[in-house]
């Protein structure tokens, strides 16, 4: 089943679950002082298969256990796991940064890229797109193929990819006025993630 309104849709279901993405890119942008073309473009790449990944998980997992389980149970967990993730990495960043913030400033040391993080960032920002994957499936009952699925959750990769790519840009850009050299920017990036978790946990709740 194709269709270039179906194909608009998903571009605007792309781009508001790359809306996460963009603000924890943008804070990655800011905080990471050896940020380069080449470690903005692994984090495109990661936050883009992330969000490609997660709703291909949901469909084939919802479409696997739908005859013995409710796949939208996958929504009463989602959000929870986001939110740890994000308050995890926010706090640790907040926290890290107001112990550096104490420091003599010879001893201060920037944040540097950490793939660990950037992953764990990944994960966290795209679990929502699980539900989305879990969706597919009342197309896929009305003639949506597994190709078409594909395409749709690729489609949503490259959204991701290229509004995280702005993100990152705008972030080094702020990142550069704080000095990169103090904390600031370090704190400001956690507060950034803790908000982005509270966010995602409020609205699966509601």
């Amino acid at each position: 089943m194709w269709s270039w309104e179906l194909f608009l849709q998903v571009v605007l279901i792309g781009v508001s679950l790359a809306m996460d993405a963009f603000a924890v890119s943008l804070c990655d942008g800011m905080c990471y002082s050896d940020m380069d073309k080449k470690k903005g473009g692994a984090i495109a790449l990661t936050f883009g298969a992330f969000q490609m990944t997660m709703p291909l998980v949901g469909f084939f997992v919802a479409f696997g256990l739908s005859q013995v389980f409710d796949a939208q149970y996958i929504d009463l967990f989602d959000h929870w796991v986001a939110f740890a993730l994000l308050m995890f990495i926010g706090g640790k960043m907040i926290v890290e940064s107001a112990l550096e913030m104490r420091r003599p400033p010879e001893q201060l040391q920037p944040k540097k890229f950490a793939v660990a993080e950037v992953l764990v960032q990944g994960v966290a920002t795209s679990i929502d797109a699980l539900a989305v994957g879990v969706s597919f499936i009342a197309m896929y009952e009305e003639g949506m193929t597994e190709v078409t699925v594909w395409g749709y959750t690729a489609v949503i990769g490259v959204v991701t990819a290229a509004i995280v790519v702005v993100g990152v840009l705008i972030g080094s850009r702020v990142g550069k006025l704080f000095g990169r050299r103090t904390a600031v920017a370090q704190i400001v990036g956690g507060l950034i993630l803790v908000a982005i978790g509270l966010k995602i946990l409020i609205e699966g709740l509601i």
